[in-house]
């Protein structure tokens, strides 16, 4: 029998009629475990660019940036149907007006038929919740949370700076209001076992996710993870058993929760390991070619 999964794609088609592509926008923000409020340098994968090094340059302009990346994507994409991701650092984690000018700007662009934001559970206060609740109410809203693990040894090595509790809090009060819930699961984190890796995917599907992305751990240039491994204090997976994982962890997956990624890319520039992880194509293609094996 083979593992079903809800694909992003399948579901933004039948949500949208056609299929949808993100374009990922930067607001200019930081995060909280970057200036110090609940840490310094972020969590030790992230990248300068704060998970968004494929997002547009910052400007202040979110409706030029729209532009921008409506031609960037022009080769690969002809539709004229987008989700407007707020995906560098944490997307919440500014005054509030600021973000409801941008955030109301980017959903009341004609060819924006969703809003997604990326954040951090424990930057989700009242007056977030309810600029999140009313944008809700003009187009569907995303709200993707960093869980990347449950387990409080490996959090607090990663330093992610956050605890369990707030994230189940996040979730209930992004229910409340009708919000789409996708959450970040990272596959191959420092002396994970598997059985804590499925762990996490059980725990997030069960917490209500609506959403799920499974990432492959990257080893970036220039982050704490990458001394780390230099240093031989881990090892990451090779491609045969990130996709042997991956299968397992879609078997966990119920069929009501859409998977928005089975793996991820990293700029080649960046990447310093797994290096099998640069051709993002071929790892697909694998994979799906294993799980019509099932």
């Amino acid at each position: 029998m083979l593992p079903y999964y809800y694909s992003y794609n399948e579901y933004m088609t039948e949500r949208f009629g056609e299929k949808v592509y993100k374009l990922s926008l930067d607001a200019g923000l930081t995060c909280p475990n970057r200036d110090g409020t609940k840490g310094t340098g972020g969590c030790i994968f992230c990248s300068a660019g704060g998970s968004g090094d494929f997002s547009e340059r910052h400007i202040d302009d979110i409706s030029l940036q729209i532009e921008r990346a409506k031609k960037q994507v022009g080769k690969k994409y002809s539709g004229d149907k987008f989700v407007a991701y707020f995906q560098s650092y944490t997307n919440t984690y500014g005054d509030i007006d600021y973000l409801c000018k941008i955030f109301s700007d980017a959903i009341n662009n004609e060819n924006i038929v969703a809003l997604s934001i990326g954040t951090r559970p424990d930057c989700l206060g009242k007056d977030v919740i309810e600029l999140l609740g009313e944008l809700n109410k003009i187009k569907p809203v995303f709200v993707e949370l960093g869980l990347q693990t449950v387990h409080a040894e490996t959090a607090k090595l990663i330093n992610r700076c956050y605890e369990l509790s707030d994230y189940d809090e996040a979730v209930r009060k992004l229910k409340e209001i009708g919000v789409n819930v996708v959450v970040h699961v990272i596959l191959g984190l420092p002396h994970e076992t598997e059985d804590m890796m499925l762990g996490t995917v059980d725990y997030a599907v069960k917490s209500g996710a609506d959403g799920i992305k499974l990432h492959l751990l990257h080893v970036l240039k220039g982050t704490a993870l990458e001394k780390m491994y230099l240093d031989g204090g881990f090892d990451v997976l090779t491609e045969d058993e990130y996709i042997a994982l991956v299968i397992k962890c879609l078997k966990h997956i119920p069929k009501n929760v859409v998977v928005h990624r089975v793996t991820g890319d990293a700029p080649k520039k960046l990447l310093v390991a797994p290096l099998w992880s640069a051709d993002k194509k071929e790892v697909l293609n694998r994979l799906n070619r294993e799980i019509r094996k099932k």
